[in-house]
């Protein structure tokens, strides 16, 4: 089990691994061995996750996740192969633990009166800037 929260574990049998040659550190070894790991996890047939946050998943990581509906991840950081397998979990618990509570909502506030001034204040300051520009004479014309 991997575990996020108290309340949100995911099991290992959900997670699928697979193995490449990694194109990072490794030397002459890298030609040789399968170091970089590849985890993917379907979300949306996920037994043990609420819908709520498989739902966030989705939505914010959509460019992870693929069409089969599949979040992916790889890592090729380390030398050997159970080190990266490690990462990658890792990086799986902080994206589920990062959606796992739900974003709060926005509660709208009124601009402050200093805020206000400022804003008329660059107005004006930004007016004065562009009618310095100006050829003189030229408001006789229009």
């Amino acid at each position: 089990m991997l575990v996020i929260t108290e309340k949100i574990a995911i099991p290992r049998r959900e997670l699928t691994f697979s193995y490449s040659r990694s194109s990072g550190p490794g030397g002459q070894n890298v030609n040789k061995v399968n170091t970089k790991v590849m985890v993917r996890w379907p979300v949306a047939a996920s037994e043990t996750m609420p819908e709520d946050v498989c739902q966030r998943i989705r939505t914010v990581y959509h460019r992870r996740v693929n069409k089969n509906g599949e979040l992916v991840l790889t890592s090729s950081r380390f030398r050997d192969q159970s080190r990266n397998v490690d990462d990658c979990l890792e990086k799986l618990r902080a994206l589920v633990r990062e959606v796992a509570s739900p974003p709060r909502a926005r509660r709208a506030t009124r601009p402050t009166r200093a805020s206000k001034r400022r804003r008329k204040k660059d107005k004006q300051h930004q007016s004065q800037k562009k009618s310095r520009r100006k050829q003189p004479g030229s408001e006789d014309l229009g």
